[in-house]
């Protein structure tokens, strides 16, 4: 078992909303983002309360309470969706949070305030005014994958949003019927916004 920590209140809802009332969170201050360096980026990581990473840990911050619940926050230098190559490997172009709770079960709301407890309220209302431009899946996609026998493509529901400062990925793995068990919340630069859309629309 993990000791206590602020790390845990993102497995229990009910914890986040406990500390977002005291108005810890409130007082929170981003010192690292998408679009810098990667030594300001592992800087922020290892003073982050929240992250704590442990001894070996930089840029990948795995977390398990128990088998059943895991967390997994991660930076890199590459931009969201398929893998490429890119000449700038001293930039932070995305961070990544993902989390799989297979007791409480995951939902974009526990996103949003697992955004707001690791980055603060500025990021936070920066997603909250951030303009939806795409939607998933669609009627058309949910056919293909049934067709297809893809039940794990046709779970996945999501939407990307550009905001002033940032674009934002949420995704959780809703299934049909039941709770959805895993999620993540992606953090972008505005500049690989085109880039993954396409991606999303296409897969």
């Amino acid at each position: 078992m993990l000791k206590k920590s602020i790390l845990n209140f993102l497995i229990v809802p009910c914890s986040v909303v406990y500390l977002i009332c005291l108005g810890i969170l409130s007082d929170s201050k981003v010192n690292a983002l998408p679009g810098q360096s990667t030594e300001e980026v592992g800087t922020w990581i290892k003073a982050n309360s929240t992250l704590r990473p442990s001894r070996g840990e930089r840029f990948l911050i795995q977390k398990t309470d128990t088998a059943a619940q895991r967390f997994t926050f991660q930076a890199s230098v590459l931009p969201p969706g398929k893998v490429g190559f890119t000449k700038d490997r001293s930039r932070i172009r995305t961070e990544r949070i993902a989390m799989y709770d297979a007791i409480n079960g995951i939902t974009a709301q526990r996103l949003q305030e697992s955004l707001r407890v690791i980055y603060g309220l500025d990021i936070y209302q920066d997603f909250n005014r951030a303009q939806v431009i795409y939607e998933y899946p669609n009627e058309s996609a949910i056919n293909n994958a049934r067709l297809a026998k893809t039940p794990i493509r046709e779970a996945l529901q999501g939407e990307l949003r550009v905001g002033d400062r940032y674009a934002y990925w949420v995704e959780v793995a809703q299934p049909k019927e039941g709770k959805a068990f895993t999620g993540q919340m992606t953090v972008l630069l505005k500049s690989d916004l085109d880039k993954l859309e396409a991606e999303l629309r296409n897969r």
